[in-house]
């Protein structure tokens, strides 16, 4: 199998090349490629034309417009990488006969109640990142082509920065924090979502019956309160010190930290529905974040 992986270098990408890699023969692209091949998302032509010439059997789309804030107001730029360009992929796919995984987010949804949403859930996002994404998929659907979309929620590595190193070095410079508490979600790991996802390109070539959208996130729920004291509290059991403790961290509403983007409060995600097609165990939140942690705090 030939595999067209966009975004290498992203969290997702980067956990994506080691994963696909037995899968076949893989060609892993980012924006700053130079060449005759590019995985920049903003030149559309220049992309089929990328498509066209690596001919795969599977596209993988890691990359993304994830800047959720600066969103609203470069709306464009987000529209051009969230859904014009998976709007493209999705027409080579089709031409090619060839499969398209991509990745979408809890923030198509609005965010109301307080039941895990469903894949045939009402959408309603609440920004322009939610917006734009939405788009990308329906663009997707539309196209025809075998495609697996996976909406993911709160996604982590140790690579790069996220939400376990600011609260870290926070901890380390601070006596207290204050964290949301009233947004919940499943902190996933970008190793579990690259695990999953060779696992179910896999099965779904053996398998066209099993194209559509799936949700891919851990297991159980928190709140970026909750996430950060477990946080804390392994870097404290590894024996680093920090100023602020588990019980420094204060909760505070959305309304406390405003943003320039809505976030949704809801962002529970039933995963039956790919736990089942797949037969996969999604294990649970607190395993993945106690693994990147350590390895974090090895180094």
């Amino acid at each position: 199998m030939r595999i067209l992986l966009l975004g290498k270098n992203g969290q997702v990408g980067w956990e994506l090349q080691r994963a696909l890699a037995p899968l076949g023969e893989l060609t892993a692209l980012d924006r700053s490629d130079a060449g005759s091949l590019t995985g920049d998302l903003d030149r559309p032509e220049a992309l089929a034309s990328t498509v066209r010439a690596v001919a795969p059997d599977a596209i993988v789309n890691a990359a993304a417009y994830t800047a959720v804030d600066r969103a609203e107001t470069e709306a464009e730029a987000a529209r051009a990488v969230n859904a014009v360009a998976p709007g493209v992929l999705a027409r080579e796919a089709e031409s090619l006969g060839a499969w398209l995984v991509h990745y979408s987010t809890d923030y198509v949804f609005d965010g109301s109640g307080t039941d895990p949403w469903a894949e045939d859930s009402a959408t309603g996002p609440l920004n322009v990142y939610g917006r734009t994404k939405l788009e990308g998929e329906s663009l997707i659907r539309e196209s025809g082509c075998r495609h697996l979309i996976f909406r993911t929620s709160w996604v982590y590595a140790a690579r790069g920065g996220n939400f376990a190193r600011t609260m870290l070095r926070l901890a380390k410079e601070r006596d207290s924090l204050r964290v949301i508490d009233d947004q919940f979600g499943a902190p996933t790991g970008a190793e579990l979502i690259a695990d999953v996802t060779a696992h179910a390109l896999r099965s779904a070539r053996g398998d066209p019956a099993l194209a559509g959208t799936y949700h891919l996130a851990a297991a159980g729920e928190t709140t970026w309160h909750g996430y950060a004291r477990q946080v804390i509290s392994r870097a404290r059991q590894a024996g680093h010190t920090t100023r602020a403790g588990p019980e420094s961290i204060q909760p505070i509403t959305t309304g406390e930290f405003p943003t320039a983007a809505r976030r949704p409060v809801n962002s529970r995600l039933n995963t039956s529905k790919l736990r089942e097609a797949f037969d996969v165990v999604l294990p649970h939140w607190t395993t993945g974040v106690d693994r990147m942690l350590d390895e974090l705090l090895e180094r």
